[in-house]
């Protein structure tokens, strides 16, 4: 009889950080607080995690001394 078995692999932080900032991630989240049905405060938040090589490959960011990119639109 043949019994499977899963395989575990070991990820150090820093290998996670080096593939999370390699490949880019974004984070967005809402929070909004409220009393009796009625909004009081909103809370949003639109976050992007990645190396400044790779937003300049996704024309996220300028170049230094240049007028263009993405984000100074």
């Amino acid at each position: 009889m043949r019994t499977a078995t899963a395989e575990t692999t070991d990820v150090t932080l820093l290998d996670l950080l080096d593939r999370v900032v390699d490949h880019g991630v974004v984070l967005a989240g809402d929070i909004t607080i409220s009393v009796a049905d009625v909004d009081l405060i909103y809370l949003g938040l639109r976050a992007v995690l990645t190396s400044v090589e790779r937003a300049r490959e996704l024309d996220l960011v300028a170049l230094p001394g240049s007028t263009e990119g993405a984000l100074d639109a």
